[in-house]
């Protein structure tokens, strides 16, 4: 294991009802004069808006409302949210919603406090403050309510980049499982998916003697392999939706990542397929992590078969440990197919022609990234040849 530092201020607020409470946290946490960050419709019809804003109004915290935000945020959304929170001296981000708009937030949120174009921070610069940011959990999915990340589009030439500061990690954030039970199961197995993706990207890795965090990595995994299918057969399984949305914040505020070299090309792969595409995060990786556990198993074939063995029940073939591996790969898949995921790029609405424009915008050249394995171009596009014919 590595030395590391761990970091993780946020206040977590779990269980049925607390967003009746969130006037309160935010009183909590300096907040006066309150941004409220929303995406579409949604959140207005199943009334959650209108709790967010009685729980405001009852501690005396005022608020102004910008609603939009789409899968995928975009730039133009955000330089708005910059603008109207310098306009109205916000002190306070309050993120109604899932990761697009806990993202969407976090940016608004580094970008009025910075003097330059907001997308610097997304381009390298590091963010050393933000306006602080609650969060009202709509989906459990990218994990951005207990970590210190975002993820923004560029609509000029569709760049998908993201960024990292604990100065963006949430000072509260209030879970109630009930408020995903309404969710299309397309988006709850979406969501599934981006948390598995989010433990695997930390689970592949090349330092040694990491026993305590694979342990907590395979019990993440493993509680996805049973609980999501039990939310897909009744949406209203509550304990079920609150083993997935605890499930989700674990996987991603590092707490199973800490000691441990981490991955991420998986993720770097995908978000080309989203910006270009507009598909959901979670739906391009359950066709991207696959192809990429393809490409790279023999790296390490034993911790491949760790997780075939661990998390899929895969039986040991001690004579060709390479059968194992390749076995546990194809559980994965087939598991991401029965919760209703595409598995290639027909499925998904990917083009196999545009794999040399999805290359080209991931932008590396003759130049490898890190992370289990260094990838080329070349590798690149290898996977996303094996994403394009994939197949049961």
């Amino acid at each position: 294991m590595e030395s590391f530092n761990f970091y993780s201020p946020t206040e977590f607020v779990f269980g049925k009802g607390r967003e009746n409470e969130c006037g309160r946290y935010v009183k909590k946490y300096g907040g006066t004069r309150v941004l409220i960050h929303f995406g579409g419709g949604s959140a207005e019809r199943s009334g959650l808006l209108g709790k967010v804003r009685r729980s405001l109004e009852e501690s005396g915290v005022d608020f102004v409302e910008l609603g939009g935000v789409q899968p995928n945020p975009r730039d133009s959304l955000v330089y708005k949210g910059i603008e109207l929170c310098r306009s109205e001296g916000i002190d306070m981000i309050l993120a109604v919603g899932g990761g697009s708009v806990i993202d969407s937030a976090k940016a608004i949120a580094a970008g009025v406090l910075y003097d330059g174009d907001f997308w610097d921070l997304y381009e390298g610069r590091p963010i050393e403050r933000a306006l602080p940011v609650g969060v009202v959990l709509t989906i459990a999915a990218a994990g951005s309510e207990g970590s210190g990340d975002s993820v923004i589009t560029k609509e000029e030439g569709l760049l998908k980049r993201g960024t990292g500061s604990d100065a963006l990690r949430p000072r509260f954030s209030v879970l109630d499982p009930e408020l995903t039970q309404t969710l299309p199961a397309y988006q709850t197995a979406c969501g599934a998916t981006d948390i598995m993706a989010h433990v695997f990207e930390r689970y592949f890795t090349n330092t040694r003697e990491v026993e305590i965090t694979d342990r907590l990595c395979e019990a993440v995994l493993m509680t996805m392999v049973k609980e999501t299918p039990r939310v897909i057969a009744d949406p209203d399984d509550y304990q079920a939706r609150a083993n997935i949305m605890w499930a989700g914040m674990v996987a991603h505020n590092n707490i199973v990542g800490v000691g441990r070299e981490q991955d991420w090309n998986s993720h770097g792969i995908e978000h080309e397929l989203s910006a270009l595409y507009d598909c959901a995060h979670g739906a391009g990786l359950a066709v991207i992590m696959p192809a990429w556990m393809e490409f790279v198993y023999k790296h390490d074939v034993m911790r491949f078969c760790q997780m075939a063995t661990r998390v899929f029940g895969v039986m040991m073939d001690f004579e060709d440990p390479e059968k194992t591996a390749v076995e546990g790969i194809r559980r994965f898949r087939l598991f991401l197919h029965s919760i209703g995921m595409p598995i290639n790029f027909a499925e998904l609405g990917a083009k196999e022609e545009d794999i040399p424009v999805l290359v080209e915008k991931f932008g590396i050249g003759d130049s490898r990234t890190g992370g289990f394995v260094h990838l080329s171009a070349k590798d690149i596009t290898e996977i996303y040849n094996i994403a394009a014919k994939a197949e049961l």
